[in-house]
């Protein structure tokens, strides 16, 4: 057995059912497991290994509900900086045929690094389309390699240009093919037991680029599997312009006639989501993975999030791609999610705590998991520490050292722990060397521009 003392934290957020913040706080952790949290002095004193975090705010590890981690090669590239959604695509769409699974795993391997040290400790990620041999697989590989916690979602394209669908015709795979792959992944790659370090998801990509008879069949196999559903939904006024015209529905009624909807399916963005679908989804449980990050970069809008909070739907944050989010840093969507509720709904329409809250509890929730997003006794030993002391936040940590993680710079981990393994110490990733990563990443990003 090993254990691991974190103590001495300047404030401990629980975000335990009474939402308790402890000063002088810890956690004590064994086998990966959180044995006990509470005041320094009341926690054993030994352990195997023993942090010391004064000057530090202490809190459960963030959840990312959705990412395309391969797009982390395309960011800020000419020619895509200043398009909506579809004109992205359609620009990025032939680039992305190029992909490789060399370039999925070290592409994995950058974006999870990039979450780590924001202080994201649980990810999904949503790869839809697989050229060149590329498998789901390459992402899965590296995530175990990084040791990250990880939903990984098999997305899907079916229908092509000459479908009436977005995607180039060949970038699109056989539905067949699709359901056969996905099958064989649940089988070979998913752990549903409590603190699993992978599940798997089925995730065709949108209603511009699959049938619905893709969509019923994944939602079958997946019912039948116990695993999760996902996809994009309501993004952009686009999106839902062609709901309308293609199936004579908006984005939520085409969900709910494909039985898309329930407490194992979350929808990416949501923005347009109308009065009628905010009910149907608090109605039915089915979750949203909201992305301010990526909304106002393609200029997509500003998802009611208050109205959906209110309403009872279950809202994590997602980062989203690294092309239409080219900072991918979780703590910095938390940021942003509280300033454009701001924008959108007035002062007092998201607090930081609230903020912390979806980044934390909300993308548990989304994911399905209950044993992550808080610090109590049994759950995860997903962990991470900010440093408080500094610069950055200089004037505001005497104040409200936890209000002052959203209001003030986004920060990076200190430390991060996942399942029990210190993977951040003193701002440092331990499984990784940055630089020959970042190195060769670079060297596939202009590879794959190139063509």
């Amino acid at each position: 057995m090993t254990t691991l003392l974190l103590h001495h934290a300047d404030i401990l957020v629980t975000m335990d059912a009474h939402r308790r913040e402890i000063a002088d706080g810890g956690v004590f952790i064994r086998n990966g497991v959180i044995e006990a949290v509470g005041p320094s002095a009341e926690l054993p004193q030994a352990a195997d290994e023993v942090i010391d975090l004064r000057g530090s705010v202490l809190m459960p590890g963030m959840v990312n509900t959705h990412h395309h981690m391969f797009q982390s090669l395309t960011r800020a590239i000419p020619g895509a900086q200043d398009a909506e959604l579809f004109g992205w695509l359609q620009r990025l769409y032939p680039i992305w045929s190029g992909l490789t699974p060399e370039m999925i795993r070290i592409s994995t391997l950058t974006a999870m690094s990039e979450l780590i040290l924001s202080g994201c400790t649980t990810t999904s990620d949503h790869l839809y389309l697989y050229p060149n041999g590329s498998r789901l697989d390459d992402s899965i590989e590296a995530a175990a390699e990084i040791g990250m916690r990880f939903h990984a979602c098999r997305g899907s394209m079916s229908v092509g240009v000459s479908a009436g669908g977005l995607p180039p015709d060949h970038l699109v795979e056989r539905e067949h093919a699709i359901l056969t792959d996905s099958q064989r992944l649940i089988e070979t790659w998913h752990d549903p037991a409590r603190h699993s370090m992978l599940r798997i998801a089925l995730a065709p990509c949108s209603p511009f680029s699959v049938s619905r008879d893709l969509m019923r069949e994944s939602a079958l196999l997946a019912r039948e599997h116990g695993v999760s559903l996902h996809t994009h939904l309501a993004e952009n006024d686009n999106d839902v312009a062609y709901s309308l015209e293609k199936f004579g529905m908006t984005p939520a009624q085409y969900a709910e006639s494909l039985g898309w909807v329930g407490a194992d399916v979350w929808h990416a963005h949501c923005v347009k989501l109308d009065h009628d679908g905010i009910a149907l989804f608090a109605r039915s449980g089915t979750g949203v993975a909201h992305c301010p990050c990526s909304n106002m970069r393609l200029a997509s809008g500003i998802a009611p999030i208050p109205a959906m909070r209110a309403a009872g739907v279950s809202v994590g944050l997602g980062v989203d791609g690294s092309a239409s989010n080219d900072g991918a840093h979780m703590l910095g969507e938390t940021r942003q999610a509280m300033l454009l509720a701001r924008v959108g709904f007035g002062p007092a329409a998201m607090t930081a705590r609230q903020a912390l809250e979806l980044a934390t509890l909300g993308g548990a929730k989304v994911l399905g998991r209950d044993d992550i997003g808080a610090l109590a006794p049994g759950m995860s030993a997903d962990i991470v520490a900010f440093r408080t002391d500094g610069l950055d936040h200089a004037g505001a940590a005497v104040h409200d050292p936890v209000a002052s993680l959203v209001f003030c710079a986004s920060a990076k981990a200190a430390l991060s722990v996942i399942n029990g393994r210190v993977i951040v110490r003193d701002g440092e990733l331990l499984p990784l060397q940055l630089p020959k990563l970042v190195e060769r990443h670079n060297r596939l990003a202009r590879q794959l521009a190139m063509g």
